[in-house]
């Protein structure tokens, strides 16, 4: 069984989310970052990574605002995202957990997956696929690609800002460019 722990530090996680509303254009659309990732892939050497497996834990409170902003933008912001969007004291982790990938496709070691697996966010849990290009090589694993999710899914009411003038999309996309460092 091959195993690879993430790599949160040489990891990019990065949410966007997209203002709308009459005042939209005078809004922002913010980018977060997801710091504290962990989590470890894994699949049997011999049926390939199509019998892979995945488990990724994000601390909640880890996302922080990216945008050049004030600091007191910056505090505001991710004061409202932790307690009335994510809920972190209630719910202090994201979870997202896969065993079933499909291999679209492969180039030596490059493969083009569909991972179809659960999301639990803020206590409610969703199917999400996530198709990824993954790289092995050598002594790690490098999984990157995009999705998007809609928040009204998770039971999250977009924020809203400016008496309805401003308020975020419901849907949020994801980029990540993930490292794992083998580990068994």
């Amino acid at each position: 069984m091959a195993r690879y722990s993430i790599d949160p530090k040489a990891s990019n996680f990065i949410v966007q989310a997209f203002s709308t509303g009459l005042l939209s254009a005078f809004g922002h659309n913010p980018k977060i970052a997801i710091r504290d990732i962990q989590g470890e892939a894994s699949y049997d050497e011999e049926n390939g990574v199509q019998s892979g497996h995945l488990q990724v834990t994000i601390r909640a409170d880890s996302l922080e605002v990216l945008d050049d902003l004030s600091e007191k933008d910056r505090q505001q912001i991710q004061h409202e995202m932790y307690h009335s969007v994510l809920e972190t004291d209630r719910f202090p982790q994201i979870e997202y957990e896969c065993s079933q990938v499909s291999v679209s496709g492969k180039d030596g070691d490059r493969y083009q997956i569909t991972l179809n697996g659960e999301l639990s966010l803020r206590g409610v849990t969703r199917p999400l696929p996530v198709t990824a290009r993954v790289e092995l090589s050598g002594q790690s694993l490098r999984a990157s690609g995009q999705f998007s999710l809609k928040q009204s899914d998770f039971e999250i009411a977009p924020v809203t800002v400016a008496a309805g003038a401003i308020k975020l999309k419901d849907e949020l996309k994801f980029n990540f460019d993930i490292v794992a460092r083998r580990s068994g």
